[in-house]
């Protein structure tokens, strides 16, 4: 489990979160994630140290496609437990979801996993009695396994507001995704440009003119003499 530690050793759950705490959580994974990659479309999973999201811990999680739109949580943070009211680790990501927000959370998940993509939520729980408004922003960053496949998930789930009565489920109010560009480079065909010459080198005419003819060799059956008297006699004057 993801948590945060006092001094003393206890894990320390905030139920009670700022008005910059999502914002500043999902910046600081979203550069964490950035900065595994390394030039690579998609870190692996096995790249994530909790030690370097360590002020992000209690918010973040790990899934594990199941099914197509599916995950579970293989690690979570204490938040998700607040917001629950019980362990999430095992349990499926559409369980924090009202039914009427899980068919957006799968299409979310999908692309996350085929795109691949990022996606980041923005989430309203349900209310009733003894759960007032509660707002939240959900950030899905793609990992791959140790397969090399895209089936991995790194993100965060912050809730603003008084928790209240748990359960408290959540319904899509909004998605943003970026399709990640593919680290295969990808090469469009471009107009031909005009060809810079080259020295010493010259472009063959537009027309092909045949040479002259050469001059006929001498008859071997020539005499000396007469071979020299076919021949001209070239002078530095000439």
């Amino acid at each position: 489990m993801f948590g945060r530690d006092d001094p003393s050793g206890k894990v320390v759950a905030m139920t009670q979160q700022g008005s910059g705490t999502a914002r500043r959580t999902v910046a600081e994974l979203r550069a964490y994630w950035e900065a595994l990659r390394r030039g690579r479309l998609v870190p692996a999973r096995t790249d994530v140290n909790p030690r370097g999201i360590e002020r992000s811990l209690e918010y973040a999680f790990i899934l594990e496609r199941v099914a197509p739109g599916m995950a579970r949580f293989r690690l979570s943070g204490m938040h998700l437990t607040d917001l629950m009211g019980m362990e999430v680790r095992g349990m499926p990501l559409g369980a924090l979801f009202v039914p009427a927000g899980r068919q957006r959370l799968a299409d979310a998940l999908e692309t996350v996993f085929q795109g691949p993509a990022v996606a980041e939520l923005a989430l309203a729980a349900e209310t009733g009695i003894g759960k007032p408004p509660l707002a939240a922003r959900m950030l899905l960053l793609p990992l791959k396994s140790d397969l090399g496949d895209v089936t991995r998930a790194l993100g965060c789930l912050v809730a603003e507001g008084e928790i209240g009565r748990r359960p408290r489920r959540f319904e899509v109010t909004g998605a943003e995704v970026t399709q990640l560009l593919s680290d295969i480079p990808q090469f469009a065909p471009a107009d031909r440009a005009p060809r810079a010459p080259v020295a010493g080198f010259a472009d063959p005419p537009a027309t092909f003119t045949p040479p002259a003819p050469a001059a006929p060799m001498p008859d071997p059956a020539l005499t000396p003499e007469e071979r020299r008297a076919l021949l001209r006699v070239v002078r530095a004057e000439d």
